[in-house]
């Protein structure tokens, strides 16, 4: 019988469909075998995990760590900590950094920053209006993904245009790569904010006022719409409004390749926070009404929302408590508290254990080609896992946060089921609710491991690479500035 490197006892294993008591044998990084308790195979280390829940590591898709160019904010190290401390064993780093993830070179300076990692990681491209010469180059240099910001957020990063969007989306749709998307209308939420503070509102609300939901439903359906013109594959961020779910849910119906998270703080906040918590709640989209809130529950339990991610969004104290709502910084840190927040919402019976694992582990690894190397515990697949106590409480302290930014909206907060440790491929990253920091430098890119399903373009014959005659100069950043665009930093449609 094979030796194994570590065994884990006593421990009840939760799968996305059961939970069952079980051991599980680890060997090179990988899950050896899972078997009945006291079955196991021997092993060179034996973890007794008794009184303890088994369950794949979290999964989130969404997170800035701000490295390059912010990392006052956070950086690589720091943000990969909060994750281990969270039971979050991987995480895709968003592209707004300084320079923006839009080109080779950039790509090349962050995956050097990522070098810090505690954790797994995939990182995004940016789709913006002048880089689509530069898409196919960033897939070559290793990215998982792409994120297209259709609305505005921190970095100020450009809208591209819906034409940008579809040529876009035509050239990722041929190497399968997904898109993830930052779905509200930048226009509509430009026109607004301009007029909200001409009439002299700077309060918290004035935030949420312009950004009504239907920016985010008008930029879902449009997403939706290129993507099945194209084939490519779409994720919608951040999910905030009950709005959202009816174009999402017919696009899948009609057969789009999309998926869709929401994020803790849109389930658990609604418009009260904007008096309680001030400019803190401030974020991109906004937390909303108390019935949209309901919504998102109910599309979590229907299926509609695939996933949870956070959104990790981290600022010094200084740039988010302000009394004009405009001049503070839109987000927050949330890789960390996210796994306690969605465990204290199981205990309540709010969602079930293995409904959790499925939002925060299995649907992820699927919807970004990582499954099964990810996402379950199973044998072959990463021994990436979560192991923790569910009837331990704590309570949220930013100052107890391993993010460089010690301000959240969840201060005081008290959550039951808390991540005691953390392993990823197989190693503790986080071990008795302390950070392993020897594992600075342990995480590695999900690209080794990424295999999305084939991809499925469409309208091939009617792409701008079919129809633009072959000898054209390729669309660079110098004609591209030339397109005309809105006085609002969009290009104009």
């Amino acid at each position: 019988m094979t030796q194994a490197d570590l065994v884990i006892i006593g421990a009840i294993l939760v799968t996305d469909t059961a939970t069952f008591p079980a051991d599980v044998a680890i060997k090179d990084g990988a899950i050896l075998a899972v078997t009945a308790p006291g079955a196991a195979p021997p092993a060179a280390q034996v973890l007794d995990a008794t009184g303890l829940h088994l369950l794949p590591g979290a999964i989130d898709v969404h997170v800035h760590f701000r490295e390059p160019g912010y990392t006052h904010k956070e950086d690589w190290e720091t943000g990969t900590a909060a994750a281990a401390m969270g039971g979050v064993t991987t995480v895709f780093e968003m592209p707004n950094t300084h320079p923006p993830t839009a080109t080779p070179e950039a790509l090349a300076q962050k995956l050097e920053a990522a070098g810090k990692a505690h954790v797994d990681y995939g990182i995004y491209g940016l789709l913006a209006e002048d880089n689509i010469h530069q898409l196919e180059a960033l897939i070559e240099g290793g990215v998982a993904a792409f994120k297209c910001f259709m609305g505005n957020t921190f970095g100020n990063l450009p809208s591209p245009s819906s034409g940008a969007m579809l040529e876009g989306f035509e050239i990722i749709a041929r190497h399968g790569l997904r898109v993830s998307l930052h779905a509200e209308t930048a226009s509509i939420m430009a026109w607004r904010q301009k007029r909200i503070m001409a009439a002299g509102r700077s309060d918290p609300l004035a935030h949420l006022a312009s950004r009504p939901a239907v920016v985010a439903t008008e930029a879902v359906a449009r997403a939706c719409i290129l993507a099945e013109w194209t084939g490519a594959r779409i994720h919608v961020l951040h999910i905030s409004s009950a709005d959202e779910l009816r174009p999402l849910a017919e696009a899948k119906a009609r057969g789009v390749d999309v998926t869709g998270e929401t994020c803790p703080h849109y389930l658990l906040f609604d418009e009260r926070a904007y008096t309680d918590l001030g400019s803190i709640i401030r974020v991109n989209p906004p937390v909303r009404e108390r019935h949209h809130q309901e919504g998102l529950w109910a599309g979590l339990k229907s299926g509609v929302i695939d996933m949870i991610a956070t959104d990790h969004a981290p600022h010094d104290p200084a740039e988010k408590v302000r009394d004009d709502i405009w001049t503070a910084d839109c987000g927050f840190p949330g890789v960390e508290t996210q796994m306690p927040l969605m465990l204290t919402q199981a205990a309540e019976g709010r969602i079930s254990l293995q409904d959790y694992v499925r939002l925060s582990a299995t649907a992820p690894a699927k919807a970004f080609g990582l499954y099964p190397k990810k996402g379950l515990i199973a044998p072959g697949a990463d021994a990436d896992i979560a192991l923790v106590d569910l009837a331990r409480e704590e309570t949220i302290t930013a100052a107890g946060l391993h993010s460089r930014a010690k301000i959240t909206p969840f201060e005081g907060m008290r959550v039951r089921g808390v991540p005691v440790h953390t392993l990823v491929r197989g190693r503790f990253v986080m071990r008795d609710r302390a950070l392993v920091a020897e594992t600075k430098g342990w995480g590695r890119s999900v690209r080794r491991i990424q295999a999305m399903p084939a991809p499925t373009p469409k309208n091939l014959d009617q792409t701008l690479a079919a129809v633009v005659a072959p000898r054209a100069a390729p669309i660079g950043p110098e004609s591209a500035s030339a397109a005309p665009r809105s006085p609002y930093g969009e290009a104009a449609e």
